[in-house]
């Protein structure tokens, strides 16, 4: 079996082991399980059964995350992506007054379109595109995102009306959690320690037992509930509202956020791990975009909203995760939450935003990469690492950044080491921000 492991996902030549990637597809499932939480609490509001949008997403995440690590044989676990689910709940349902059929019958349609463009490359063409300083400035964006994320989850920063965020109750339970978990995790990290992010967040979901924040378990096993209220559910969409002009505004805004939340997290990702090659572009990006397609198309036959990949795939490739067996160990364990998802539900936010803050730090490392003496290159990766965690949107700051980018180099004169592609895109983003709004 070992040598067989071996020779697929070829784990020496991308310098791990079976030891290192099963720690980090551990990591990787700890830090995002709450997605099987918070996903069928969101499309509940859209008027979902929970329980089936639970085995969509937890199906969904296995199917796609298995197609990563075939085609692309890449680290990187996807599932449904957040935000996206809330503009499903909130904005096509809840603003536009759709049914939850309608945005289901919209994700398919992105996906099949995701896929058509996948095969002539035009995905690989964009993310191939974009230079390296704002490559290097989604790393770094992501990981101030992700370290936003977890100071929340751990009530360490909170809402403010005045200055809209501001620091929260130290003594609260979730952030001695969280504090925790930083120390623990510190002191394994300078031990050289494996498994540090994943041992920090153990320990911290044990200390929260009788803090009150991490709740045990009633029971160990429960079978899944079942999907019958999501399957196939948009095949009663009729054709009028599938080439309504609601219908058409609803693809293009999920195609704009998906497209460009995966690009964001696959550059970002693949710059913190070293995988770009000596051109800078991705390797084997169309399976991985692939994978990202069949995710999203799969995810709305069974129930739920766009799959996209997680950022919290940064947690495992911290741990030294450089190959698609960590996202089949990521996929087992998802499969088991499946059976036992009272043990794993119970790992509560505020003990995994310790490995979210340090993952922050490490995709900080990235920073070093971009020439700040050239504004032509800096202000873009400036604008776009300050506006991933401050708009809560990876491809808000890709998005701005590329804007930007085709700004300052035409305005220097430089336009020619802009590429076309770039131009286009810039094009693109201004007349969504005119006409469909940011």
């Amino acid at each position: 079996m070992n040598d067989l492991l071996e020779g697929f996902f070829d784990l020496k030549e991308k310098g791990t082991n079976i030891k290192t990637e099963v720690i980090a597809g551990m990591t990787t499932f700890v830090t995002m399980v709450y997605i099987l939480a918070v996903n069928p609490l969101i499309l509940q509001d859209a008027g979902m059964d929970p329980g089936a949008v639970f085995t969509a997403t937890c199906l969904a995440t296995i199917i796609s995350t298995i197609c990563m690590a075939i085609f692309s044989n890449y680290p990187f676990v996807l599932s449904a992506g957040m935000g996206i689910n809330a503009y499903f709940a909130y904005v096509i349902v809840g603003k536009m007054g759709m049914d939850f059929r309608f945005a289901l019958c919209a994700v398919f349609l992105e996906g099949i379109i995701f896929i058509l463009l996948t095969f002539v490359k035009a995905r690989e063409a964009i993310v191939n595109s974009i230079p390296a300083s704002l490559k290097s400035a989604v790393a770094v964006g992501i990981g101030l995102f992700i370290g936003f994320i977890g100071l929340q989850q751990a009530g360490i920063i909170v809402l403010d009306e005045v200055t809209l965020v501001t620091l929260g109750d130290l003594r609260s339970p979730g952030a001695i959690v969280c504090i925790v978990g930083l120390i623990t995790t510190a002191l394994l990290l300078i031990k050289n320690i494996p498994g540090a992010l994943l041992i920090g967040v153990l320990i911290s979901t044990l200390v929260g037992i009788p803090l009150g924040v991490t709740q045990t378990p009633q029971a160990i096993v429960s079978a899944p509930p079942s999907l019958k209220p999501t399957f196939l559910a948009f095949r009663s969409v009729s054709l009028q509202q599938i080439f309504s002009v609601s219908m058409m505004t609803a693809v293009i805004t999920l195609l704009f956020v998906d497209l460009f939340d995966t690009i964001g997290m696959l550059v970002g990702t693949a710059s913190k791990a070293d995988m770009l090659d000596e051109n800078g572009e991705l390797p084997r990006a169309t399976g991985a975009l692939f994978a990202d397609a069949v995710g999203t198309t799969i995810g709305a036959i069974l129930g739920t909203s766009t799959i996209t990949t997680f950022a919290e795939s940064t947690a495992g490739i911290s741990e030294g995760g450089r190959t698609g067996l960590t996202g089949i160990v990521a996929s087992l364990l998802f499969l088991m939450a499946m059976f036992f998802s009272p043990i794993f539900l119970a790992i509560p936010g505020a003990a995994t935003a310790s490995a979210l803050l340090y993952v922050g730090l490490f995709m900080l490392a990235n920073i070093t990469k971009i020439g700040f003496d050239d504004y032509t290159e800096s202000i873009p990766a400036y604008l776009t690492m300050i506006l991933m965690p401050l708009t809560y949107s990876i491809g808000n700051g890709l998005m701005f950044g590329i804007i930007s980018y085709a700004i300052c180099k035409l305005i220097s004169g430089r336009y020619k080491e802009c590429s076309v592609v770039v131009y286009i895109l810039a094009t693109l983003f201004v007349l969504k921000i005119i006409f469909l709004g940011v």
